[in-house]
């Protein structure tokens, strides 16, 4: 696992490769075992190195034999041996046993195929010096990140982390309003935008070539929802098994210690209890909770532990805000509002002090269907075909009328908001139910002065096309390929990589891997989900391996009590960035708007968490990263 940056440039000299170090410092976190440079006519490029495979063999760059390729590499990939002894075949020679080699010569062979050969997660680039041409490629899902900003000579910048990028010095901090009217919507700027106008993300399942001042890309993958099998349910949980068990087999190669993140949910546990099958010694796993018993599931995750016969480490935190959150803001490098990061990067942190590599459970609500709100889509659609008086007489009007509580969720509350989308074609409802500021909300918080920087532009729902394609047919099947497509890449894997990454910790996630997605797409929907019972197959899965009660009890997410903090600990700290001098003088919001957020919050008269913590995230990110 590293981290990677590089530039093309008119010369490359002694100016040049100070700038290259000083991009590589930024992202030493990432990789601190080792660096490495390529210094070429007219290309720099460098990484930084965290070693888990070839151990002393495996320095980067790598070069062809004749030095005409060079590569840097950010990642794993989990079927390099294979791929090894068939390039061997074929007469390819290697100087050194890492996976990094084995991309080079697949290059060397297939050119921009050669990513359709890997299993795995990456970021990488390729530098070919005969045809003065680079190649950069990210994985299918996009579990690790790569920026790039293609400079006004023709020029390209390149790395994996926002810092890295913004230390050249002709790279501009100008904002794009558009990203931030994105963001106030969806907690991240999604791809390929970023909240910097003149840098833009390569998106999953894409390459990238440049050459002579000119940019290509081209999208190599996507789930096929289109192709199904006819499978019963007792085969589709033996298969569903078997290919999750391959996984997770892969990816307990390592040449270092290697654990397990545990929450206690069906995902992590199902994972902890496949590797328990398969490893001859107890799986170290890693379970964090809270004071706040509220947001605690340590108790499953114990009982799965024990049932495993884990080697379970618990870890009890009492976070403090004022310290971990100027880190997650540095580390993110643009505004990004998922308060899960928190917990994330604790248990990233007290995991890295036992273990380098540690597996996880993300992706398995994405293939599987384990959202709230892919029930929800699927109740939408049964309740519009209720004639429209009698909805209004049997549900909307009585619900209407039943008080709830601004502050606490409840039953009432939830059947209010799924009513207030139920109505909507299948794009604007998921976005209603996805959404932190919908459109009512920004009318009453935008500024006129940053409405005019959006040119009129209205809120742009990254689901929709999605949503409303032909590429997957009942709405379940449509809810996953959004999610696949925007929710895990822009959000989820963000979280995850700039959380771990940022303690040199390397995660990995077997329910990303290509083939359990392509054969979860392939399944019918309807084994997936189970009228509106969520993760109906994966459930029956998870309880052949660990006790039923930690699979069949209601989803708890992997929160914090940032609400509660609002009214408490934070409650100075966010009125002073939140009524600061410098928000105030951005001009983006109504000042009066935030200040009755706030303070509706604070005296706990109304629930604004996720508001709030959205515009502390971009004041601060605004301090951090675009005053200077």
């Amino acid at each position: 696992m590293c981290g990677i940056v590089g530039f093309t440039a008119k010369y490359f000299g002694d100016e040049e490769r100070g700038i290259l170090e000083r991009m590589n410092g930024k992202i030493i976190h990432r990789g601190p075992d080792e660096d490495g440079f390529y210094l070429g006519e007219g290309f720099g490029m460098a990484m930084r190195r965290l070693s888990i495979i070839d151990l002393s063999g495996g320095q980067q760059p790598i070069h062809t034999s004749d030095r005409s390729k060079w590569i840097v590499y950010n990642g794993e990939f989990y079927n390099y041996r294979e791929l090894r002894r068939k390039l061997e075949e074929d007469g390819h020679e290697f100087y050194t046993n890492s996976d990094t080699e084995v991309i080079l010569h697949l290059y060397d062979k297939y050119g921009s195929r050669c990513v359709e050969y890997l299993r795995g997660m990456f970021a990488f680039a390729v530098w070919d010096e005969k045809e003065r041409s680079l190649f950069l490629a990210r994985d299918r899902t996009g579990q690790k990140p790569l920026l790039y900003s293609r400079r006004p000579d023709g020029h390209i910048v390149f790395g994996s982390e926002f810092q890295a990028i913004l230390e050249h010095p002709d790279i501009s901090r100008e904002v794009d309003p558009q990203a931030i009217d994105d963001y106030m919507s969806y907690q991240c700027v999604p791809a390929p935008s970023t909240a910097f106008r003149e840098m833009r993300k390569l998106e999953p399942g894409h390459w990238l070539i440049w050459k002579n001042g000119q940019i290509r890309t081209e999208r190599y993958w996507k789930p096929d929802f289109s192709k199904k099998i006819r499978i019963s349910e007792e085969e589709a949980v033996e298969e569903t098994s078997r290919v999750l068990q391959e996984s997770v087999k892969l990816r307990m190669i390592s040449e270092v210690p290697l654990g397990a993140f545990l929450s206690g949910g069906v995902d992590s546990s199902t994972i902890v209890a496949l590797m328990a099958r398969v490893s001859d010694r107890p799986v170290k796993t890693f379970s964090i909770g809270f004071e706040e018993q509220d947001y605690s599931e340590l108790k499953y995750a114990r009982k799965v532990a024990e049932h495993v016969g884990a080697e379970y480490n618990e870890f009890i935190v009492k976070p403090n805000a004022l310290e971990v959150i100027p880190k997650l803001v540095e580390h993110y490098g643009e505004p990004y509002s998922d308060s899960s990061a928190i917990p994330t990067y604790y248990v990233s942190q007290e995991t890295r002090k036992h273990v380098t590599v540690a597996l996880n459970g993300d992706g398995g609500d994405e293939s599987f269907a384990g959202y709230e709100r892919h029930a929800a889509m699927r109740l939408a659609e049964f309740y519009q075909r209720v004639p429209s008086a009698l909805r209004t007489a049997l549900f909307e009007a009585p619900i209407s009328v039943l008080p709830t509580s601004e502050i606490k969720r409840s039953r009432i509350r939830d059947v209010k908001r799924f009513l207030s989308a139920a109505r909507l074609a299948a794009g604007p409802r998921y976005s209603r139910w996805m959404t932190t500021f919908d459109d009512e909300r920004k009318s009453a918080l935008y500024s006129s002065q940053f409405r005019s920087q959006l040119n009129g532009n209205g809120s742009r729902s990254v689901f929709a096309d999605w949503l409303e394609s032909d590429e997957a047919e009942g709405i379940v099947d449509r809810c996953l390929l959004t999610d696949m497509m925007t929710y895990l890449p822009n959000d989820l894997l963000v979280k995850v990589d700039i959380a771990s990454m940022a303690n040199s910790l390397e995660a990995r996630s077997p329910f990303l891997d290509h083939k359990v997605i392509e054969f979860a797409a392939s399944l019918p929907e309807e084994l997936k989900m189970r009228r509106i019972a969520t993760k109906s197959l994966l459930k029956k899965v998870a309880s052949q391996l660990v006790p039923r009660e930690v699979i069949y009890r209601p989803k708890m997410g992997f929160g914090v009590p940032i609400g509660n903090w609002f009214r408490g600990e934070l409650k100075g700290f966010i009125r002073d960035i939140l009524q600061s001098n410098e928000a105030r003088s951005r001009g983006l919001f109504k000042q009066e708007e935030v200040d009755r957020m706030t303070e509706e919050h604070v005296s706990a008269k109304k629930d604004h968490t996720f508001q709030i913590w959205s515009l502390l995230m971009l004041e601060l990110w605004f301090q951090k990263f675009v005053d200077r």
